[in-house]
C-alpha cells in the first residue's frame, strides 16, 4: 500500500468513527442530581388508596422522603432545590409484577430487550419491576447488576428464574423439567445464582410444582405461575403463592381437562367465557384463593390488544418498535376475528378481578410484553392501571394496585410502594391529576428513583425504533 494510500484510509476511519453517534450514559438522562429536594405545591397520590392531597411539599434528602405535608408546613433545608409542581401530581413510582425483558420474535421465540425495555420502564414511571419468568436468565440478571452498580438506566429489579416447565413446551428456548427431583435442583441452582422468584409455567406437572413450591419456600422465596396443565385449585392447595393473568388462563373449567395434562387454551378459554363470574363454579375458585392466600397478577393491556372492537395502541407506542416489529404487529392485528373467544373472556376477566378483590383477593398488576407485540415495556403498565379503572376499581384503587399490592408481595414495602417518610424517593411526577382522570397517568415528565430524577422524554427519544431490536 502507497504513503498516500495509508493515509486517505485513517483519514476515511476518522470520519466514519467521527460519524458514530456517541454513546449515552446514564448521567445524560439525570434531570434533578440527588440532593436536598423540595417538589413544591403538588398534588400527593400516595399509593394507599387514600384521597388525593393538593398544595403538597415533599421533601427528599439522601434518596428518600423525609418530609411530606401541606405547603409552608414543612420544614425544607436551607439548601435544598425548589421545584414547583403546581398542575401536577405526585405518584409512587409503579411495581410491575409481570414485567418482563423479553419482546416476541418470529418463529415462537423471544429475545431479550437490554437496551430499550430498562429505559422505557423507567420513563413510564416503572421503578420496580418482578420479570415473572425470563428467556435469557443471565442477560436479566447482568442487567439488573449493571444498574445496580449505576452503569445501565432502569428500575430496580426482581429477577424471576427460567420458566419451570414441563415436557412439551411450544417455547424452544426452555428447559424442560423431567420430574420433582429436577425441579427442586433448578430451583436451588437459581436461587444460588441469584434469582429472588420463580414462575412455573403452562406443562409443569402438580409434582413438580409442589417441588418447585417446596424449594422456593425452603429459600424464603415465592412462586408464581401461568398454568395450563394444573388448574388454580389445584395450584393453591400445592402451594402457589401467586397466579397469573386470571381467569383468562384458568384450565379447570374445561370439562375435558385431564390432570397434569394442557388442553387447547382456545378451547378452555371458551368454557369459562361461559359460565357467570358470580356463578358458583368461579366463585368457588376465587374462595379457594383467597383462603390460601394467593394472589393474582392483572395483565390486562396482553388480552386487550388481542380483542378486535378494542382500540388500537396509541402511536407514541408504534413509534418506539422497529420497522419489522411494527410490520409483525399490524399483521398480528389484521388477523383477529370479531368471533374469537377472546371477546366475551376479557369482559370475563375485568368482572373476575374485581370480585377476586371484592372477596379479599390481593390483586397485583403488570403489562406482559408478548402477545401481539403492541405491548411494549411501560406503556402497557400505564395502560394496565387505566384498565383496572375500567374494570370497577377507583383511580386511587388501581394505583394502590400497581405500587403497594406489588410492594407488599415483594416484601419490600418497608421501601417502596407509596409515598411516605422514610422510604425511597421513588416518586412519578405526572401533568394532571390521574386521581379524577385515570389517564393522566401518562403525562410522565420526570421520574425519580432514590432520589434521582429522571428525564422521561430524553429517555422515551433515546430509543425510538429500537423495540425488536436491543
Amino acid at each position: 500500500m502507497s504513503r498516500l494510500s495509508a493515509v486517505l484510509l485513517i483519514v476515511c476511519c476518522a470520519a466514519l468513527c467521527s460519524a458514530q453517534p456517541q454513546q449515552s450514559t446514564p448521567k445524560d438522562f439525570i434531570k434533578v442530581p440527588a440532593g436536598n429536594i423540595a417538589l413544591e405545591h403538588v398534588r400527593v397520590i400516595d399509593g394507599t388508596g387514600s384521597a388525593a392531597k393538593t398544595d403538597q411539599t415533599i421533601v427528599i434528602s439522601g434518596g428518600k422522603i423525609t418530609a411530606i405535608g401541606a405547603a409552608g408546613s414543612v420544614q425544607v433545608p436551607a439548601d435544598a432545590n425548589h421545584m414547583d409542581f403546581t398542575g401536577y401530581s405526585a405518584l409512587p413510582g409503579m411495581v410491575g409484577m409481570h414485567d418482563h425483558l423479553f419482546y416476541p420474535a418470529s418463529g415462537g421465540l423471544y429475545h431479550n430487550m437490554p437496551f430499550s425495555f430498562p429505559r422505557l420502564y423507567l420513563a413510564n414511571g416503572v421503578t420496580t419491576i418482578r420479570t415473572a419468568g425470563n428467556i435469557e436468565p443471565y442477560v436479566d440478571l447482568e442487567i439488573k447488576r449493571s444498574i445496580d452498580a449505576g452503569k445501565t438506566v432502569g428500575p430496580k429489579i426482581n429477577v424471576t428464574a427460567p420458566y419451570l416447565e414441563g415436557a412439551g413446551t411450544f417455547i424452544a428456548q426452555l428447559h424442560q423439567l423431567s420430574g420433582p427431583d429436577d425441579a427442586r435442583k433448578t430451583v436451588e441452582y437459581w436461587a444460588d445464582e441469584g434469582a429472588r422468584s420463580f414462575k412455573a409455567y403452562m406443562f409443569i406437572t402438580r409434582a413438580e410444582l409442589k417441588a418447585a413450591a417446596d424449594a422456593a419456600h425452603a429459600r424464603g422465596m415465592k412462586i408464581t405461575g401461568h398454568l395450563c396443565s394444573i388448574g388454580f385449585r389445584e395450584a393453591a392447595e400445592l402451594g402457589i403463592d401467586n397466579l397469573e393473568h386470571g381467569l383468562e388462563v384458568d384450565t379447570e373449567f374445561f370439562a375435558e381437562k385431564k390432570p397434569d395434562v394442557c388442553p387447547n387454551p382456545g378451547q378452555a378459554s371458551l368454557a369459562a367465557s361461559k359460565l357467570e363470574v358470580t356463578g358458583e363454579e368461579i366463585q368457588t375458585t376465587i374462595r379457594t384463593l383467597v383462603s390460601h392466600h394467593v394472589a393474582v397478577t392483572s395483565t390486562l393491556p396482553v388480552f386487550e390488544q388481542s380483542v378486535l372492537s378494542r382500540p388500537d395502541v396509541p402511536q407514541k407506542v408504534l413509534d418506539t418498535l422497529s420497522d419489522d416489529a411494527s410490520k409483525a404487529y399490524h399483521a398480528n392485528r389484521a388477523r383477529l376475528t370479531a368471533d374469537s373467544p377472546r371477546v366475551p373472556m376479557f369482559t370475563k376477566e375485568l368482572q373476575f378481578e374485581r370480585a377476586f378483590v371484592k372477596a379479599g383477593g390481593v390483586l397485583l398488576a403488570g403489562l406482559d410484553p408478548t402477545g401481539l407485540g403492541g405491548i411494549v415495556a411501560g406503556y402497557g403498565d400505564q395502560r394496565e392501571v387505566e384498565l383496572l379503572v375500567e374494570a370497577g376499581f377507583t383511580p386511587v384503587e388501581a394505583i394502590k394496585i400497581a405500587t403497594l399490592n406489588g410492594a407488599q408481595f415483594l416484601g419490600e414495602a418497608d421501601h417502596i410502594g407509596s409515598l411516605a417518610v422514610g422510604k425511597q424517593a421513588d416518586i412519578v411526577l405526572v401533568k394532571g391529576d390521574p386521581s379524577a382522570n385515570i389517564q393522566d397517568i401518562e403525562n410522565v415528565e420526570l421520574v425519580f428513583k432514590d432520589g434521582v430524577g429522571w428525564d422521561s422524554k430524553k429517555l422515551i427519544e433515546s430509543v425510538k425504533g429500537q423495540v425488536g431490536v436491543r
